[in-house]
């Protein structure tokens, strides 16, 4: 099992709930002696000006994708918006030979919408076609329907499957995976109840013993990044090694 963790998880939040810490080296230092085997970069609408991925150099690090989360944004569909928001980090993740860029799709970016969704997909096609290279990946809360409708334009389109996220938008796991599963990439694990609150880990109403099974009865063998509940701030390292330790031991069991 290849478990990361999302930027910003590892530090106190001082600059943010979800931001990319000004000591960003400090976090992949400690990835070695915890056992994580990657980190999953983040840029927000408040850090896409100054986010070092921009500035600095991050080849020597093992970062498994960036996290688009400055597009969650009701503008997401329009051409001029998408291009101005996603090129630079197409170009970042070039230059510092990151594979994978993860554009959530929910909030207010949600593509329930057909036109939206019809008119992202289109943008999102000749986005795909000018980074050939780049595998995108969808982070949505969507029918399982909807989204294949977007993974089937691109043959680099992909999906990151949030854990949480599907459990509170009440979607059977089991189905899910059984639509989209040959598209997942990345995992990203976090315990949700059914009224969308994050929480500890097997505390809510995510069924991880499940998610695993079927995952693995799809042949999935990718990453997984935590993304959990935040627990006492200064303690980020002992609430990230519990977290893992729980989640491991729920995988190698089934």
């Amino acid at each position: 099992m290849k478990v990361g963790i999302i930027q910003g998880r590892l530090s106190t939040p001082t600059e943010g709930f979800q931001e990319c810490p000004k000591n960003w080296r400090r976090e992949f230092d400690l990835l070695d002696n915890m056992n994580l085997n990657h980190v999953e970069w983040i840029i927000t609408k408040k850090s896409f000006s100054t986010n070092p991925i921009f500035f600095e150099s991050a080849l020597d690090y093992p970062i498994h994708s960036i996290c688009a989360d400055n597009l969650v944004d009701s503008g997401i569909h329009d051409k001029k918006y998408l291009k101005r928001n996603l090129i630079p980090i197409c170009t970042a993740a070039l230059r510092n030979n990151i594979r994978y860029i993860t554009i959530p799709l929910l909030e207010e970016s949600d593509m329930s919408d057909d036109n939206q969704r019809h008119a992202f997909g289109k943008v999102m096609q000749s986005m795909s076609e000018n980074f050939p290279t780049i595998g995108f990946l969808f982070e949505a809360e969507l029918e399982a329907d909807k989204l294949l409708e977007i993974l089937e334009l691109s043959n680099n389109f992909y999906v990151t499957y949030d854990t949480g996220n599907i459990t509170s938008c009440g979607y059977n796991h089991e189905e899910y995976i059984a639509k989209i599963g040959k598209y997942i990439r990345n995992v990203h694990l976090k315990d949700r109840t059914h009224e969308a609150q994050t929480v500890f880990p097997t505390s809510g109403d995510t069924d991880f013993k499940m998610i695993f099974k079927y995952l693995k009865s799809h042949g999935y063998n990718g990453v997984y990044t935590l993304q959990t509940a935040r627990g006492k701030s200064g303690n980020e390292i002992n609430t990230i090694l519990l977290h893992k330790d729980i989640f491991e031991r729920i995988y190698y069991e089934q």
